[in-house]
């Protein structure tokens, strides 16, 4: 396998991450964030306490995560959903009340010879959307 692919928008990464390892299972091992803390000797992690927000040794994990070029024209579609586990991985408590993981760019569709249609949580700004349509890939909000 080649090198990982550079992504622009890390929330597109997270997205594309979510496919990958958790509904189509090719990029490996899938991560768990309680395995994770069991084994992170830097310092002691609390979920119970931390998990309210993004945990940032776990965002730079995803940060510095290659994903093989080889696994990118498997995605068709981008369906973000709230219930994603890549988002309980990253904010164990996430409840979706905010923005934070939302895609800002569609610069990273250039990485995904094969997507066709993308659906992204609201954002109140439709420029994103039009972002997708121009690359001819169809958009819509959750």
């Amino acid at each position: 396998m080649s090198g990982g692919m550079r992504f622009q928008d890390f929330n597109f990464k997270l997205a594309v991450i979510e496919r990958l390892m958790y509904e189509q299972g090719v990029l490996k091992p899938p991560f768990d964030v309680y395995e994770f803390v069991k084994g992170y000797a830097a310092r002691q992690i609390d979920i119970e306490e931390e998990g309210y927000d993004i945990i940032p040794e776990v965002r730079a994990y995803f940060e510095q995560l290659e994903i093989p070029a080889e696994l990118l024209p498997r995605i068709e579609e981008i369906n973000q959903d709230g219930g994603d586990t890549i988002y309980g991985q990253l904010c164990p408590f996430w409840d979706g009340e905010d923005d934070v993981f939302n895609i800002q760019s569609a610069e990273d569709a250039a990485l995904l010879p094969n997507l066709r249609s993308v659906t992204l949580f609201y954002d109140e700004d439709q420029r994103i959307l039009q972002e997708f349509r121009q690359r001819g890939i169809a958009a819509e909000w959750l």
